[in-house]
């Protein structure tokens, strides 16, 4: 796509670094963001799950601030010198692990949009942890750990600035991950890579048992096409390029080409029986997350769990006969 002036696209390696802490400068900000859009459409929400807890042990953590008195384990920490707490498994709690798309081709903003879609990426990432934390669930990036409580999205803000900070050059495939049985994924990307490279990885977490939810970020630009004219092409990972004498030409192919490949990504989806949703940066936050919300929320346990474990043993049989 073209090339706007805070993009990173077509960037060498160094530009891209510093893109990456760029973005990390910003999650600060990014999270004011999420929390309002959460508070948008907190009112009339019910939670995933009652809060209670349950009566098998989980883990020992230290005493936090927000904690009472009454929490400490106090047989645990007169052995110590910190306070702990015993936390039990929450009956009908289950996690939910995220992975936000942040690679160079998500810093594509053209003049329709109002936002980078990796910044969209982040705040619907952000959002969508601060209403599962608020439920009572635990939220936690791949290859993280999951955490709970009114503290997560803040804790998984510092992580994902890490995460972005450690490297110019992020991947655009979720990274395979060992994730628990029933856990459910959201995938928050462009998803513009090739399916044969993309599949493999939704399989892989399918295979595990685990429920997967794909929210596609494009660019209105990148659905229609709207230029004329000369109009130079750049790579966002790749750097390559090309010249189009008259864009405009171009742009039934292309929207054919763009029309298969989400068309070819939502069969992809179904097959696994996870659910998909396009959004686009031109339009509001709340519209997406209230929908992912309404998908995350809307499954009695029967259907969160069972389309996993079907779609488990339908990929088993297809690799067997292959």
């Amino acid at each position: 796509m073209p090339q706007s002036q805070d993009s990173p696209l077509g960037s060498p390696p160094n530009e891209l670094e510093t893109e990456a802490y760029a973005l990390a400068a910003n999650l600060p900000e990014l999270l004011v963001e999420a929390h309002r859009v959460a508070q948008t459409i907190t009112h009339g929400l019910h939670g995933r799950r009652r809060a209670g807890p349950g009566e098998t042990f989980w883990q020992f953590r230290h005493f936090e601030q927000s904690d009472t008195a009454g929490a400490i384990d106090w047989r645990r920490s007169a052995g110590s010198d910190h306070l702990f707490v015993r936390e039990h498994e929450w009956e009908a709690a289950h996690t939910v692990w995220i992975w936000v798309d942040v690679s160079p081709s998500m810093g594509f903003q053209s003049h329709l949009a109002r936002s980078t879609k990796a910044d969209r990426a982040v705040v619907l990432g952000l959002a969508m942890v601060e209403l599962l934390a608020r439920g009572g669930e635990r939220v936690g990036l791949f290859g993280g750990r999951p955490w709970t409580g009114r503290r997560a999205p803040r804790r998984i803000a510092e992580a994902l600035a890490q995460q972005v900070a450690g490297s110019g050059q992020q991947s655009s495939l979720p990274p395979q991950s060992a994730i628990s049985r029933f856990s459910e994924c959201l995938l928050i990307s462009d998803f513009i890579e090739p399916l044969e490279a993309m599949t493999p990885r939704f399989e892989q977490l399918a295979t595990q048992g685990v429920r997967g939810h794909l929210v596609q970020v494009l660019d209105p630009a990148e659905e229609t096409l709207p230029y004329a004219g000369r109009t130079e092409f750049t790579a966002s990972e790749g750097g390559e390029r090309v010249v189009a004498g008259r864009a405009e030409t171009l742009r039934e192919k292309y929207q054919a080409r763009m029309s298969a490949h989400r068309e070819a990504l939502m069969e992809a989806a179904r097959r696994l029986q996870w659910s998909f949703l396009p959004h686009h940066t031109d339009r509001p936050a709340e519209e997406a997350l209230l929908a992912l919300h309404a998908r995350l929320s809307g499954f009695d346990a029967d259907y969160r769990y069972r389309p996993a474990i079907e779609a488990q043993s339908d990929l088993r049989q297809e690799f067997a006969r292959s």
